[in-house]
């Protein structure tokens, strides 16, 4: 089968491509687990985070790529098309998976980091991992749901809105625009306010109904309720606590952060950025339950991701173009 693999960290540069085009076997299966023939892999920015060190593969080389659609070959219901997502597994024995909390696991495995993943024509997956993927949703559509969607959804969760408070996103890419269109169903009559240092994206959020959009450093008209930053820098979380109201939450959305402006946290302030009972919580990885209440919750509110398509040979143009923050929405790799 032809897959990208990666065999080395290092920063993702044009001119030294990270990933390789290459021949190998198809996956041999284990009992309980399936072979898909991959359709579509989104691209997210946790493959930036594995490839540049930040959060290397246990293992290389590795196949990356957890927001895979495919079709079931071997090993269960075949012909049935479904999804893999971000949790490849989990125990099921310990204290955080017996109360739902899976996502937590200190087993958890994850696809396209402990297991290889979707940048590939095949891919195996435990059985009791995969998920079902609604008939009105495409192969193209569904691959951003299954992890940015997804975090999103987990994301929206823990901000603790209501229906008539108001949110910012801070960044606006694969994961930020779909929770956009996810508050519009949900919450209707709450306000979004969009944060991006790129312009396309400020407008790009307007015209899927944002109420406001402007500069990461720009103040919004008014205090919000909650904050969801899914930028990779630190600088936008300080901005996000100046303009929470009291009692606030700030969530960042980012499995890990770059180290270029680290510096700006010497700049916390505790009475302007912490003080009157604000709050800061991180999303950790996924549930099943996650995934497959967000695709279930995707189909019946009609949410539907912006996406480019790429080949698989092009994996490394999606992740220069990630880097480089062209981004309108989410990126789709095409596979079969």
């Amino acid at each position: 089968m032809k897959a990208m693999l990666l065999e080395s960290t290092g920063d993702v540069d044009p001119l030294h491509p990270p990933l390789k085009l290459v021949q190998q076997p198809e996956p041999t299966l284990n009992p309980g687990e399936v072979l898909l023939k991959v359709t579509r892999c989104g691209v997210c920015h946790t493959e930036l985070d594995e490839i540049e060190g930040r959060m290397p593969p246990p293992r290389l080389p590795i196949i990356l790529g957890h927001q895979v659609v495919g079709i079931i070959e071997e090993g269960g219901n075949k012909g049935s098309r479904v999804g893999a997502a971000w949790i490849a597994s989990a125990c099921g024995d310990c204290d955080f998976c017996n109360c739902g909390r899976e996502n937590l696991c200190p087993d958890f495995k994850a696809t396209g980091r402990d297991i290889d993943g979707g940048y590939a024509e095949y891919m195996k997956v435990r059985a009791d991992f995969v998920h079902h993927i609604p008939d009105s949703i495409s192969d193209s559509e569904a691959a951003p749901l299954l992890c940015a969607g997804a975090i999103g959804y987990r994301s929206l969760r823990l901000s603790n809105l209501q229906d008539g408070g108001s949110l910012g996103l801070m960044g606006f890419g694969g994961s930020n625009h779909l929770v956009l269109k996810l508050v519009k169903f949900k919450f209707p009559n709450s306000k979004v306010f969009a944060f991006s240092r790129n312009p396309q994206e400020r407008e790009f959020a307007l015209s899927l109904g944002a109420a406001w959009a402007g500069g990461i450093d720009q103040n919004p008209p008014g205090v919000l309720d909650a904050v969801i930053d899914t930028t990779p820098v630190w600088g936008p979380g300080i901005e996000a606590l100046k303009i929470l109201k009291p009692g606030g939450r700030l969530v960042i959305n980012a499995i890990r952060k770059e180290d270029k402006d680290k510096d700006i946290l010497l700049q916390l302030n505790y009475p302007a950025h912490l003080w009157m009972e604000k709050e800061v919580k991180s999303v950790a990885n996924v549930t099943r339950e996650d995934v497959s209440e967000f695709l279930k919750l995707a189909a019946e509110a009609g949410i539907k991701p912006e996406y480019q398509e790429y080949d698989l040979k092009d994996a490394n143009q999606a992740l220069v173009e990630m880097k480089q923050g062209k981004i309108r929405g989410a990126k789709v790799i095409t596979v079969n």
